[in-house]
């Protein structure tokens, strides 16, 4: 797993360093995209674009976007797991206003430091960012309400593990709202790899049914998983959904 983990950090901060010289996140500086159509700032709304800092708008990476779909209220709690350069966390942080709280979780320095300055800009206070892994998140047991995540749980070499730390941090009753690539079930992970990187976010992926079947397996209820587009033959963009039973 280390071997992974290595790699998709060096991938992620090569992206940080894009933003930083002006590049934006595309393919061309190491981005999460096979397709610049199907990942990245396109897949918020304007609005959302206009409220948001340049560099946040620019970092983005992922496959969807969770806040559109979290159904966030106010005072609430979330994590965004692997949260990158903070649009997520900024997004949802206004979402559940001053008397919420925010997490973005990433293992990379790089977007770290760029998400902290993009915060800073973006002039939210209810945000706290965290270094370490989805698989082992620096939280306590049953202290989140929601998590997110864009588009990275497919980076993990260890998925079982994601699921069941997902579970750990939730309260009971707590929920799931994040975007990922998931396969055809009838694609084999040599098919995956065919058709992309795993830092392309494609050659990881779980399939429909692996997905559906490892989150249950954690102890997670009521799971819908929702393609929304097509990011390369056979991989799609979904929309996950669960509640921590």
């Amino acid at each position: 797993m280390s071997d992974v983990r290595e790699e998709v950090r060096r991938h992620y901060a090569e992206a940080a360093r894009g933003v930083e010289a002006g590049a934006g996140c595309g393919c061309g500086t190491g981005g999460c995209c096979e397709d610049g159509q199907a990942f990245g700032s396109a897949l918020y709304d304007a609005v959302e674009r206009a409220e948001l800092p340049d560099a946040v708008v620019l970092a983005s990476l992922g496959c969807g976007n969770p806040t559109a779909v979290a159904e966030l209220r106010e005072g609430e709690t979330v994590l965004d797991l692997g949260s990158g350069g903070g649009i997520d966390v900024i997004l949802s942080a206004r979402r559940v206003g001053p008397v919420g709280r925010a997490y973005g979780l990433d293992m990379t320095d790089e977007m770290l430091e760029l998400a902290r300055r993009n915060v800073a800009e973006g002039g939210v206070g209810n945000v706290e960012f965290l270094k370490g892994y989805i698989e082992d998140v620096p939280l306590p047991r049953g202290s989140v309400d929601v998590i997110i995540s864009n588009c990275v749980i497919n980076l993990s070499a260890d998925k079982t593990k994601v699921f069941e730390e997902m579970r750990r941090v939730l309260r009971p009753g707590g929920r799931v709202g994040i975007s990922d690539v998931v396969a055809s079930d009838g694609l084999s992970p040599a098919d995956r790899a065919e058709r992309g990187s795993l830092v392309g976010c494609i050659a990881g992926a779980l399939s429909f049914a692996e997905y559906r079947s490892g989150m249950e397996g954690a102890g997670f209820e009521d799971v819908e998983i929702e393609p929304t587009h097509a990011v390369a033959d056979g991989m799609l963009s979904a929309i996950i959904r669960a509640r921590r039973s």
